[in-house]
């Protein structure tokens, strides 16, 4: 049997290149499971914050150690490697083991990695990869673009206002003008947001005029399209999807945690939120919830795998959608993993059906 030759994409140049690492060595060690060693063949492929690619012995050295590498540790001015058994070139070239690769496993989170532009190039390698493609990314990626397409297929969700960054930054009798709007729209708390970062990068929880004024400036700082949502007191519930054209929907988990929202700080630090699965709600709601994810999925032409986030109102019994990601985190204790094994689907036989979903996405109906 001829073992498939996976292309481990992980690093990138957004600020989750760390947790990308991370999911990476979980994919690997999981490709490396018994089951899994007679049909692939690992090839890891490194991409450093200075959007270098790097492949042979930088990508084996970053899954063993789980550190980044500095730029100067394997590049040299010239953009190439003194170490003949690694090869890494400037950010327009890619390493010549490329062209060894038959599927690709991208596991780049953040911009340049889950918003359909790394999608665009694999797409044009015309070799399968894993998840979705350029349209589902992009809009996944991207919470103004998603909403519209929550609403126009139904799907419940908190009231918003999307804004630019020329909005914020414009002459001072314009902001307060957008203010007195937001402010009469959608109250306090509120949530500022950057449109097309993950991780909760740039998030702030406001409560007043002088915290809205001051967040609508840091988060355009980081991206010129920007939403700003209603809060509402509910429970955060998630659940996971998996597959392409009759994708299945996963147990519901939920997160808890005592800061004052789900921030970086909260998402990314061991005991500071709890995941429970299968969440303690009612039969009936975990339904509900499971149904409108693969509403959502479908939304915005996801494949292979999603994480669908919504909010619960338990007062109302409302089950409002919050965003969908389409590249979640992958490390053993992700939610997106620990959802599928708690629903039958091991870590290992997860990566498997990945793979398979994307070989079988790529073969010609």
């Amino acid at each position: 049997m001829t073992k498939l030759r996976v292309g481990l994409l992980f690093g990138g140049r957004s600020g989750e290149h760390e947790v990308s690492i991370n999911s990476a060595r979980a994919i690997a060690k999981a490709l490396s499971a018994e089951q899994n060693t007679s049909k692939y063949e690992i090839l890891p492929f490194y991409i450093q914050k200075d959007g270098r690619w790097l492949a042979g012995e930088a990508p084996q050295k970053v899954l063993g150690s789980g550190v980044p590498l500095l730029e100067s540790q394997e590049s040299t001015s010239e953009g190439l490697t003194s170490n003949p058994q690694t090869q890494t070139l400037s950010q327009w070239q890619s390493p010549s083991q490329v062209a060894e690769v038959d599927v690709w496993f991208p596991i780049l989170h953040g911009p340049n990695g889950e918003d359909g532009t790394i999608q665009g190039l694999l797409t044009l390698m015309q070799v399968p990869f894993v998840g979705s493609g350029v349209l589902g990314s992009a809009m996944g990626m991207d919470k103004i673009a998603m909403k519209m397409a929550f609403e126009q297929a139904g799907l419940p969700q908190v009231k918003y206002k999307a804004i630019t960054r020329a909005q914020v930054w414009s002459n001072p009798c314009v902001f307060p003008k957008l203010c007195d709007e937001i402010e009469a729209t959608l109250g306090y708390p509120a949530f500022v947001k950057p449109a097309n970062l993950g991780s909760s990068v740039g998030i702030a929880k406001v409560r007043s005029r002088p915290e809205l004024e001051a967040a609508l400036d840091n988060a355009a700082s980081y991206d010129r399209r920007l939403v700003v949502e209603a809060g509402v007191v509910a429970r955060e519930v998630e659940c996971a999807v998996l597959g392409n054209d009759q994708p299945q929907a996963s147990v519901v988990g939920e997160i808890t945690y005592d800061s004052d929202f789900y921030d970086y700080e909260t998402k990314y630090t061991e005991g500071k939120a709890d995941l429970l699965i299968p969440a303690p709600i009612p039969d009936a709601i975990a339904r509900q919830i499971q149904d409108m994810a693969l509403q959502a999925f479908a939304a915005v032409d996801a494949a292979g795998l999603a994480r669908v986030d919504f909010f619960y109102v338990e007062a109302t019994q409302e089950v409002l959608i919050n965003e969908i990601n389409t590249l979640p985190g992958f490390t053993a204790t992700s939610m997106y993993p620990q959802l599928w094994a708690h629903s039958g689907v091991s870590f290992p036989e997860l990566v498997d059906r990945l793979i398979q979903l994307a070989v079988e996405r790529h073969s010609p109906s």
